[in-house]
């Protein structure tokens, strides 16, 4: 865990790049504004510090004990926390590529529990085997000429060691096309592909094969939101990267995210953030100018 953090102390406030393929780092106080967002599937490594997750109203806290691993798209809010000590927090990801877990587990057996009702995003306990994958691969950000060649197979390790562990299904899951969580893994895409248009959910339950009714079910147990939940938020996170970002004005910002009321989007905004769009927006910009 020391070298892991010696490795990741150039990381900023902000996703870093460690110029190994789909590996960032981060470190110290973020914006809050910033860990309101859709997170991309992952596997979050802290190495200082704590952070909670929290999606659908359900809340997850780990620290350099444990892991985090989310298999599908989900709008989620974090927290980071320094550690004990002061030191600043600090953490690594992995962002997780279904066709590369694909590959490894047609050399696997298929040994890992199928938990189909479970949500895509969960902690476990770190293992000294983790770690040890981990090292390796963040070695290669000083050794950048060996990346192409060894990148690819600690990145394999890390995730074997990922799928040999109680979260094991999950990643297993995203991979294995006729699986709930794949299946609901589309709907997912097409939600976030045409989130401005009005939800449909008879077409999204065609999307992912099921009836309604097992649709609906599958999508809370998967995201802990109903399908309408989950437009809702993306449509609120991009409308708030319009006001703050592209200037958008309030009015615009809610007919460009799909709201046919300004009334109703400042109305939920307020809700899910806090305060009133514009107020939010300017408190926002505010931050960044200093």
């Amino acid at each position: 865990m020391n070298e892991l953090r010696a490795l990741a102390a150039r990381a900023e406030n902000r996703r870093t790049e460690t110029g190994i393929p789909r590996v960032a780092m981060v470190q110290g106080k973020i914006p809050q504004h910033q860990l309101a967002a859709v997170y991309d599937p992952m596997i979050n490594l802290i190495l200082q510090g704590g952070k909670s997750m929290t999606v659908g109203g359900q809340t997850l806290y780990y620290d350099p004990a444990s892991y985090f691993v989310m298999s599908v798209d989900l709008p989620a809010v974090g927290e980071v926390l320094p550690a004990a000590n002061g030191e600043p927090y600090l953490a690594v990801s992995l962002t997780l590529d279904a066709a590369i877990i694909a590959n490894l587990l047609a050399d696997l057996p298929n040994s890992a529990a199928h938990l189909s009702q479970r949500t895509a995003f969960s902690v476990a306990a770190v293992t000294p085997e983790l770690l040890d994958a981990w090292v390796r691969l963040m070695r290669l950000m000083t050794h950048s000429a060996d990346i192409p060649a060894l990148a690819p197979v600690y990145e394999r390790e890390i995730l074997y060691r990922v799928l040999q562990g109680p979260m094991g299904w999950m990643l297993r899951d995203i991979a294995v096309p006729d699986s709930a969580l794949a299946r609901v893994n589309l709907a997912i895409q097409q939600i976030r592909r045409n989130y401005a248009e009005p939800l449909r959910v008879d077409d999204l339950a065609d999307c992912a094969a099921m009836s309604v009714s097992a649709f609906h079910r599958h999508f809370k147990a998967v995201t802990a939101l109903s399908p309408l939940q989950y437009q809702k938020q993306i449509r609120l996170l991009q409308a708030r990267t319009l006001l703050v970002a592209a200037g958008y004005s309030v009015t615009a910002a809610a007919l460009e995210v799909g709201y046919q009321s300004p009334t109703q989007f400042s109305r939920e905004y307020a809700r899910e953030f806090g305060q009133a769009p514009g107020r939010d927006a300017n408190r926002i910009a505010g931050t960044l100018r200093y």
